[in-house]
């Protein structure tokens, strides 16, 4: 079994340049070189840092709408921007460089989405409404969680040709209620957090449910280390809402980040009511971890945080903490 790794935050990492600013971080991705990739909101763009945080270059302004969602990297180093504002997943080289588009621009499928409320999804439908995040297999292969308005995941291939899609909305065994995060796990399998039912659904490639992981609370992303770690970020549930699996919510459940290996088994949980605290969480949406395991993890501070429950507005987005 492996071990609960430990971390600490470093306060200072990321050197913004002036006249740049994000309000929320909705995802974060690393390359080969250990370089890391932050989608930003509002100022939408691609920024890029070394490993010490120093900035190398950004990308993308003009290109995404303010609803940015998750990012990702492939095996070649070729970055996954998804844009749920627009309905599309657009490839990118490392540089900025648009080499394609999947979805249609501006263009929803038809699923009964309101435009407003997750749950007002009614049946699945093709690709794209408000798609949340993408995953990239060693083949190239590309996975595609499609979630606020619709409960699917869509399988591509390489080159941007739909091979299946799977999911439907509901709280059963294969449904969905916001299918939030997607990330392919070292021993090949498919992980997808269904955020608004409280758990993780694991697949095979081909979309076959292996089993479902119901002790975490409102995941948002996925991450892998080398070793066979499992990092999820999971969101704040307020008391007065309502998860569709535990009903209402009577406590301030803070979010945070939970570490487990391949079996599901909880290695580390931390979170605090304290959560603008150096090192503890607001709005944890987005985390990777780099070849020597550091984490990285992104919030969206702004968006949940300061708009909807009084947050102060310089409170943390972003944050590295490194593995000792």
């Amino acid at each position: 079994m492996v071990s609960a790794p430990r971390f600490r935050v470093i306060e200072g990492w990321e050197k913004l340049p002036d006249g740049y600013i994000h309000r929320d971080v909705d995802g974060v991705a690393v390359d080969s070189q250990d370089n890391v990739y932050l989608m930003t909101r509002q100022d939408a763009r691609v920024i890029v840092y070394d490993r010490e945080g120093h900035f190398i270059r950004s990308w993308g302004e003009g290109i995404f709408t303010p609803r940015t969602h998750g990012i990702a990297i492939g095996p070649d180093d070729m970055v996954y921007a998804v844009d749920d504002g627009d309905h599309t997943l657009r490839k990118f080289t490392p540089e900025g460089e648009q080499r394609m588009v999947i979805g249609q621009s501006g263009i929803p499928s038809k699923t009964g989405y309101d435009g407003k409320t997750h749950s007002s999804v009614k049946e699945a439908g093709p690709p794209f409404n408000r798609p949340t995040d993408a995953a990239i297999a060693p083949d190239g292969e590309i996975y595609v969680s499609d979630g606020y308005g619709n409960a699917r995941v869509h399988r591509f291939t390489a080159d941007g040709t739909l091979i299946q899609s799977w999911g439907e909305p509901g709280s059963g065994p294969g449904q969905f209620r916001l299918p939030h995060g997607i990330a392919i796990s070292p021993d090949n399998r498919v992980f997808v957090t269904d955020r608004e039912n409280d758990r993780i659904h694991i697949y095979t490639r081909e979309g076959q449910l292996l089993e479902m992981w119901t002790h975490l609370q409102r995941p948002t992303d996925i991450a892998f280390d080398s070793e066979g770690r499992v990092y999820v970020s999971e969101l704040w549930w307020v008391p007065g809402q309502s998860s569709f699996t535990n009903g209402l919510i009577k406590h301030d459940l803070p979010g945070g980040v939970r570490v487990l290996d391949l079996k599901g088994n909880v290695l580390l949980h931390w979170c605090s009511a304290d959560r603008t605290a150096p090192g503890n969480f607001v709005s944890p949406h987005t985390l990777c971890v780099d070849s020597r395991g550091d984490l990285y993890v992104g919030e969206v501070t702004w968006t949940f945080g300061v708009s909807r429950f009084g947050i102060a507005e310089d409170a943390h987005n972003f944050q590295k903490f490194e593995r000792y």
